[in-house]
């Protein structure tokens, strides 16, 4: 049997397959697909996982990982993400991210780019600890952040940070394909050795034309360097004279993706403002505010726990290893009952405190003492 991980060929599946369903009836309680997993994770039916073919470290604090995945794996849009799941310490995380590799790579590969961020538990283990031969269990492609087949666009890009990671997957498709239109790119970072994908984004730049980078360094030494370098009307015109003109793909940190949204609707153009969030958007919290007791009454833990902190994190920081997913309130994959209390959607702000009410447990944080049903 081929054990180097290449997916064997569709005939070869297919054929498989019919024999799956046969074996599957001597396998039982388990499948057959629980024991190809012994010999090759990849080849395994029944979950689907990836494996770490190779680590490229970005920058001081960001790394790319090329990940191999399994039989099940489809093919995705560029600027489409993936959960990816990692076990640390005994307990097994999930997180969501973008896929920074273009779908046409011919090695049936793809990459995704983590940015290790303060207090990111998983970001810091990807970026620190993930090594070649690891095997993580992969979730299907999602999201609806990608360039339209059918009507050609005049793209203006805006990112910040990690959030260059869908632009790149879509403009390496675009040169793959070798159908990359006027395209406009403004990027923001702090540093010049900051600049996620900075050789290869300035390679793109001095080959294609037809694609214009705009490079805004916001903390280079000294007053007047920093002075004007963060998004405004003023600087929009300057680097995209034609924004109006334009369909905006964006991503980036909250502040900057609430700029865009603010600007563009005062321009009566929010129809053309596409926006892609790592993080939900929380709304402005009461001055009076306050966290509570949380008690988890299939566990039978309590902790104190403030009014920011959701209550997914303060569960996993009690050692528990609760149901979740996208981590900003998409998939429902952490939804849990409130069995007494309340506690806040920090998106909304709103109070739930009927007992028996839904509660997302990636973006609710205690209101008072509360028990959830985990």
């Amino acid at each position: 049997m081929n054990t180097s991980g290449e997916s064997p060929p569709v005939a070869a599946r297919s054929l498989w397959s019919r024999i799956e369903a046969i074996t599957d009836y001597f396998a039982f309680p388990l499948r057959t697909s629980h024991y190809v997993e012994l010999v090759n994770p990849l080849w395994a039916r029944h979950a689907l996982q990836a494996r770490v073919e190779k680590v490229w470290d970005e920058t001081r604090d960001a790394r790319t990982i090329t990940l191999r995945p399994g039989v099940n794996w489809r093919g995705h849009r560029a600027g489409q993400h993936a959960r990816l799941g990692v076990p640390i310490a005994g307990m097994h995380y999930t997180r969501t991210y973008t896929i920074s590799s273009a779908p046409e790579r011919d090695d049936r590969c793809i990459t995704i780019t983590v940015k290790a961020i303060a207090g990111g538990r998983m970001s810091h283990h990807l970026v620190r600890q993930i090594k070649v031969g690891d095997y993580l269990p992969l979730g299907l492609p999602q999201g609806d952040f990608y360039l339209p087949d059918a009507q050609p666009v005049r793209p203006l890009f805006i990112t910040a940070g990690s959030g260059i990671t869908p632009a790149m997957s879509m403009l390496r498709a675009l040169i793959a394909e070798e159908r990359l239109p006027d395209s406009v790119h403004i990027h923001y970072a702090p540093h010049e050795f900051d600049v996620i994908f900075g050789q290869e984004l300035r390679a793109m730049a001095a080959q294609h034309p037809r694609y214009k980078l705009q490079l805004q360094l916001t903390r280079e030494i000294g007053h007047q360097a920093r002075a004007g370098r963060h998004f405004s009307a003023e600087q929009l015109n300057e680097l995209c004279p034609d924004w109006r003109d334009r369909d905006v793909y964006a991503c980036g940190p909250p502040s900057l993706l609430q700029s865009l949204e603010d600007h563009w609707a005062q321009a009566g153009l929010s129809r053309r403002l596409h926006v892609e969030r790592f993080r939900a958007a929380y709304a402005d919290l009461p001055p009076d505010a306050v966290g509570g007791l949380v008690r988890f009454g299939k566990s039978k833990i309590a902790v104190q726990a403030d009014h920011l902190t959701p209550l997914l994190r303060v569960a996993e920081d009690a050692g528990m290893n609760p149901p979740h997913g996208c981590r900003m309130g998409i998939c429902h994959t952490c939804n849990t009952r409130l069995l007494s209390g309340c506690v806040r959607d920090m998106r909304t702000g709103k109070l739930l405190n009927e007992t028996g009410a839904i509660v997302q447990t990636c973006i609710c944080a205690a209101a008072g003492d509360c028990e959830l049903d985990l």
